[in-house]
């Protein structure tokens, strides 16, 4: 049976390595290096680099090749959250059990530690070809899938929609393109990095947009429960801010166990675009599954 705890506690393991790798020629001392570090080193799901590893696994493609780009996400992701967290955004004071950045350090210091992780993010991306230029056609696909993802037409347009619909009723469909772009995209980006890493065919790609499409969704819908149910304790952020903000959310449009027989829908959708996978998207099998079961 697959140890899907063995497998993440690995790959964080050679994630948080290489993290740490990439400040090993700076002055850790610096103010501005001290706050990224602080968010990036801070835990977390590592949700994104683990699909980006476990999709390159999943079409034979080999890790080492890979992390660079897992890595990226990772600082693109925590860039996003210390933005998220701004008094200007979502003006919360704990994540991942400790205080926010800006609460941490202050709010221009925080400002500029999110602008520096996503600026590393591509620079680490960009070097990668600079090394060996044998795929540098690849990267510059992974550079455009990455920047495509965590830009207008991607994240921060959901993050965009996500504040304009404070307040307001949606309809379902407008509420999953709404996160389809908020969280999904990155989710999405990050498979399909590994598959690009790991020379997928387009079929592999094709089902695993679909498995993405699903899980991202499934993501989303069970941090809403969670914010309502969820242990502050366990997550490490606050929970019930969704209705203080008056958040529209999947248990407030279809009620909590609509949401749940909904998530467990997108599993269910997300493992079929799996079926023509080998046993090498165990992990993937098992990560779905992970999403809608998890405690924080």
């Amino acid at each position: 049976m697959f140890d899907l705890a063995a497998y993440i506690a690995e790959k964080n393991k050679h994630v948080n390595r290489s993290l740490v790798s990439a400040f090993r020629d700076v002055d850790a001392s610096g103010r501005i290096v001290a706050a990224m570090q602080y968010s990036l080193m801070a835990g977390g799901k590592r949700l994104r680099p683990i699909l980006c590893l476990a999709a390159n696994e999943a079409v034979g493609g080999k890790e080492t090749e890979a992390l660079p780009a897992a890595c990226a996400l990772e600082m693109i992701h925590t860039y996003s959250l210390i933005h998220d967290d701004l008094p200007a955004m979502d003006n919360d004071d704990l994540r991942r059990g400790k205080p926010t950045c800006h609460v941490a350090f202050d709010e221009a210091t925080a400002i500029l530690a999110g602008d520096a992780l996503l600026t590393l993010a591509f620079q680490i991306l960009s070097a990668t070809p600079m090394r060996s230029e044998k795929h540098s056609r690849k990267w510059l696909e992974i550079i455009h899938t990455v920047s495509t993802a965590a830009g207008y037409r991607g994240m921060i347009e959901g993050q965009m929609l996500d504040i304009l619909s404070e307040g307001k009723t949606l309809s379902l469909t407008q509420l999953e393109s709404m996160h389809k772009l908020k969280t999904g995209a990155l989710i999405q980006a990050s498979l399909q990095c590994g598959v690009i890493i790991g020379g997928g065919t387009s079929a592999q790609m094709a089902a695993l947009e679909v498995y993405a499409r699903n899980i991202g969704l499934a993501f989303q819908v069970t941090d809403d429960i969670l914010n309502i149910e969820g242990d502050p304790q366990v997550m490490g952020k606050a929970a019930g801010t969704d209705a203080l903000r008056n958040k529209i959310t999947y248990p407030a449009l279809l009620g909590l166990e609509e949401s749940k027989a909904f998530a467990q829908d997108l599993v269910r959708n997300a493992l079929k675009a799996l079926e023509d996978f080998d046993r090498r998207s165990d992990p993937l099998r098992a990560l779905s599954k992970y999403i809608i079961e998890r405690h924080r």
